[in-house]
C-alpha cells in the first residue's frame, strides 16, 4: 500500500502521476491529484480541471477570464481546443 501525498490516506489502489519535469506524485483519488497538480486561473483563482486557456504562459479557466486579464488580445482568445500554437 502507498500513502496519498495530499490527504495521507494509506490505500491499496493509489496511483502515480509523473509530470513532464520528472516529478512523481502518489494519490488515492483524482480529487487529490487535481488539488495538488491543477493550475489555478490567474483571474478568478479557480482550479483549472478542464482544457483551460493559456496566453503567453499564463493560465486561465476560460476565454472570459483570459480576455478580462490580458489586454490587447481580446478577439484572439477563444474557448476552443485546437492545435498547439507554434
Amino acid at each position: 500500500m502507498a500513502t496519498c501525498e495530499v490527504c495521507g490516506n494509506d490505500y491499496w489502489m493509489t496511483f502515480e502521476v509523473r509530470t513532464v519535469s520528472g516529478d512523481v506524485h502518489t494519490f488515492d483519488s483524482f480529487e487529490c491529484a487535481a488539488h495538488k497538480l491543477a493550475p489555478i486561473c490567474e483571474h478568478c483563482q479557480v482550479k483549472i480541471v478542464g482544457h483551460g486557456v493559456e496566453v503567453n504562459g499564463r493560465f486561465f479557466c476560460c476565454g472570459h477570464c483570459a480576455r478580462s486579464a490580458v489586454r490587447g488580445e481580446g478577439a484572439e482568445i477563444r474557448d476552443a481546443v485546437g492545435a498547439r500554437p507554434s
